[in-house]
């Protein structure tokens, strides 16, 4: 698999090529994001456990588009942002695990601040 920076470097590629950045402001590319996630969350949507197994093995690969076009938007969003993506998510799971060790967080669905 490529690394984020090549995935991020194809978005901005598509992105530029078809000269689409003067549409791109911070609050919009957010706004995609959140618009693809609920694309995404459609597929979940009122079924049971047992439906979403069922979905997911007859729609996966529709699962799987919509799951990328949230990393699009990711990949483009910290590009335009200046933001480093693997620093900020190193930066991001070291603070997750200090928040939630292993000792206090296994097993739990607890909130940092209740454990």
């Amino acid at each position: 698999m490529s690394d984020l920076s090549d995935l991020q470097k194809r978005v901005v590629a598509f992105r530029d090529a078809r000269d689409w950045k003067q549409f791109h402001n911070p609050k919009d590319v957010a706004l995609s994001l959140v618009l693809e996630a609920a694309e995404l969350m459609e597929h979940f949507q009122w079924k049971t456990p047992q439906e979403i197994d069922e979905h997911l093995k007859n729609k996966n690969k529709e699962v799987g588009e919509e799951l990328m076009d949230v990393l699009y938007w990711v990949l483009l969003s910290a590009n335009d942002l200046g933001i480093d993506i693997e620093k900020a998510f190193n930066r991001k799971m070291a603070q997750n695990e200090r928040k939630y060790p292993i000792s206090k967080a296994k097993g739990s669905h607890k909130k940092y601040t209740e454990l």
